[in-house]
């Protein structure tokens, strides 16, 4: 019965999550009519409504609400159930789920990834890049094991652990003299000059935007990239400058890093996880491993 009933709670969240029978059919590869059977069966198991199906869409009850809300955290709880009696703790095997903000896959997840599979072969990695408010989501819903993005305010239940401090420049290509100087560039210099940006959808975009808006300057935004690699030869091949954080810059000899005074604030990244989660061995030994790798790379320590 344990097995049924657990079938039931995924076959009621589906419904509820596509307001639809036929389409929650066919996401779950069942018949729509013997999805119906098994809502009605659990209905009367539970001894109460949960769907209404008298409008164009199918609706959760108010109890319905309530039961679909314990529903999830069940399957939430036994998934992570699930994951901690598989877990190897030699690590001869097992899987990581890591989220991060954009930028940190042109400069970080390569070594992380490389250090991990020359210490836990056997340990599979999924990486996603994501907004760090979808990172948040995606932990407290048990989709992510690890983020890596920035410490700020957080959702509820969202614990953040330093890594290291970030810093920011303004970066110029090879061809550009006029920015190339040793001497610190006032950024009110900036008004009006042509740069090349990450779009809006990047956390690096918000903290440049809100540094040139404190210091009511206002260059003019000719180029905008959602890619690190674009954005890099971009500047390359034309006089664009841009802004990146100092860590991509060593990486590309073609840039040069432009003084700017103010300096851009810098800004602490973290390692995120939820706070009641279990911690996999997969997961401890990835959080050694990047407090080991911070260490040897020389990024400079959090406050």
């Amino acid at each position: 019965m344990a097995v049924l009933e657990l079938r039931h709670l995924r076959y009621l969240l589906a419904v509820a999550e596509h307001g639809n029978f036929t389409r929650a059919a066919e996401e779950l590869h069942i018949s729509q009519p013997t999805l119906s059977q098994q809502i009605k069966q659990l209905e009367r198991t539970v001894g109460v409504q949960l769907l209404d199906r008298t409008g164009r869409t199918v609706r959760l009850t108010d109890a319905g609400a309530v039961y679909t809300e314990h529903a999830r955290r069940a399957l939430r709880e036994l998934a992570s159930a699930e994951r901690a009696v598989q877990d190897v703790q030699d690590l001869s095997r097992g899987h990581l789920r890591l989220g991060v903000t954009p930028t940190f896959t042109a400069y970080l997840i390569g070594p992380l990834t490389a250090e991990l599979h020359r210490r836990h072969p056997g340990v599979g990695l999924t990486l996603t890049e994501l907004p760090q408010e979808r990172i948040e989501a995606a932990l407290l819903a048990d989709d992510l094991d690890l983020g890596i993005a920035f410490t700020g305010q957080h959702l509820a239940g969202v614990t953040a652990g330093a890594l290291f401090t970030e810093t920011l420049s303004l970066v110029t290509g090879p061809g550009d003299a006029d920015l190339g100087q040793p001497r610190p560039l006032p950024v009110q210099a900036l008004a009006g000059r042509q740069l090349a940006l990450l779009t809006g959808d990047f956390a690096t975009r918000s903290h440049i935007d809100d540094y040139f808006a404190r210091h009511r300057t206002t260059p003019r935004i000719a180029v905008e990239a959602n890619s690190i690699q674009a954005l890099t030869e971009i500047v390359r091949s034309t006089p664009l400058a841009t802004v990146l954080p100092d860590a991509i810059t060593h990486d590309h000899p073609h840039l040069t890093p432009v003084p700017v005074e103010p300096a851009l604030p810098a800004r602490t990244v973290a390692l995120l996880r939820r706070a009641d989660a279990y911690q996999s061995a997969a997961t401890r030994a990835f959080t050694r491993l990047v407090h080991d790798l911070v260490r040897a790379r020389g990024y400079a320590p959090a406050p």
